[in-house]
C-alpha cells in the first residue's frame, strides 16, 4: 500500500510504540521480555521434543499437548521480531503489508489456542465419561481432523478482517499503540465508517470468548460430576489433578484476551500504560505459563 504526496508513491508505514515515557529505559526493560521469550521458546519446545522422543507419551491426549505448544509457539515467534526490534534497535517502523501479516497470525494463533483448549476439554471428557470407548471414539484419525478443521476455522475467521479493514483509508497519525499490531489497535486509525468491521469483530470475539468458554465449563461440569461418581479417592485426586492443569491454562487465556478487549472498547482513555501491560500479559502470559502448567501438573511430561 503507498500513499501519495506531490505524485510520488511512499510507502505507507505503522509506527510501532513501546512503553510512552519509558525510551530511554528500552534497554532495561528487554530483559524481562528477553528472560519471558527465552522461557516460552524453550518450555515449548521442550514439551514438543520430550513428548517427541517419549514412546509412553504417543497417545492421543499428548497429541492434542503438542498442538497446545505449537500454537504458542507460533504465537511466540509471531511477535517477538518486532517487540524486541523496538526495544534494542529503536526500530520502530513496519510497513502495511508486514503489519497485517502479524495481527493475522497473532488473532490466528490466539484464536486457534482457544480451540485447542476446547478440543482439550473434550478429550478430557471422553477419557473419564466413558473410559472404556475413549480408544474407538478418539482415533488418530479424528484427532487429526479436528486439527485440521481448528485451522481452517481460525484462518476463515481471522481472514475477513484482513480484507474488511484493507478496504478502508487510513489517516492522520500512524503510531500503534503496541509494539505489535493488534485489529483493535490498526481499526482506531482509520478514518472512514468502521460499523461492519466493528459488528463482525464483535461477533468473533462473542464466539471465541463466549462460546468456547461456555462450553468449556460445560464439560468441566460433566467431568467434575463424574469424578465425583468415583469410588476410588486417589483416582478422583488423579483425575481433579489433570482438569487443574486444563482449567488454569484456559484461565490464563480468557482472562488476558477478555482483559484486553475489555480495556479497547471501554477504557480507551484509560493511561497507555494501562493497555500496554494488559497487551503484553495477553501476548506473553499463555505462551510462557502453558508449559509451566503441564509440566507441573503433569508428571508424565517431566
Amino acid at each position: 500500500m503507498f500513499l501519495v504526496t506531490n505524485s510520488i508513491q511512499v510507502p505507507f508505514l505503522f509506527v510501532l510504540m513501546s512503553i510512552l515515557g519509558f525510551e530511554v529505559f528500552h534497554t532495561w526493560i528487554s530483559i524481562p521480555f528477553c528472560c519471558l521469550y527465552t522461557v516460552s521458546i524453550m518450555g515449548n519446545i521442550t514439551i514438543l521434543a520430550v513428548i517427541r522422543t517419549e514412546p509412553s507419551l504417543h497417545e492421543l491426549m499428548y497429541l492434542l499437548l503438542s498442538m497446545l505448544a505449537l500454537t504458542d509457539l507460533g504465537l511466540t515467534l509471531t511477535t517477538l521480531p518486532t517487540v524486541m526490534g523496538v526495544l534494542w534497535f529503536g526500530a520502530s517502523e513496519i510497513s502495511f503489508e508486514a503489519c497485517f501479516s502479524q495481527f493475522f497470525f497473532l488473532h490466528g494463533f490466539s484464536f486457534m489456542e482457544s480451540s485447542v483448549l476446547l478440543a482439550m476439554s473434550f478429550d478430557h471428557y471422553v477419557a473419564i465419561f466413558p473410559p472404556l470407548h475413549y480408544v474407538s471414539i478418539l482415533t488418530n484419525q479424528v484427532i487429526s481432523r479436528i486439527g485440521v478443521a481448528i485451522i481452517c476455522l481460525c484462518v476463515l475467521a481471522v481472514l475477513p478482517t484482513l480484507f474488511l479493514l484493507k478496504r478502508l483509508p487510513f489517516c492522520g497519525s500512524h503510531h500503534l499503540s503496541h509494539s505489535y499490531c493488534l485489529h483493535q489497535d490498526v481499526i482506531h486509525l482509520v478514518c472512514a465508517d468502521t460499523t461492519v468491521n466493528n459488528w463482525y469483530g464483535s461477533v468473533l470475539a462473542l464466539v471465541i470468548i463466549t462460546l468456547d468458554p461456555l462450553f468449556i465449563v460445560f464439560s468441566q461440569a460433566l467431568i467434575l460430576r463424574s469424578v465425583l461418581r468415583i469410588s476410588s479417592w486417589l483416582e478422583r485426586l488423579r483425575a481433579l489433578n489433570n482438569c487443574l492443569s486444563h482449567i488454569l491454562a484456559v484461565l490464563v487465556l480468557y482472562v488476558s484476551m477478555v482483559g484486553l478487549s475489555m480495556t479497547h472498547h471501554f477504557a480507551k482513555h484509560a493511561p497507555p500504560i494501562v493497555h500496554v501491560i494488559l497487551a503484553n500479559i495477553y501476548l506473553l502470559a499463555p505462551p510462557v505459563m502453558n508449559p509451566i502448567i503441564y509440566s507441573v501438573k503433569t508428571k508424565q511430561t517431566h
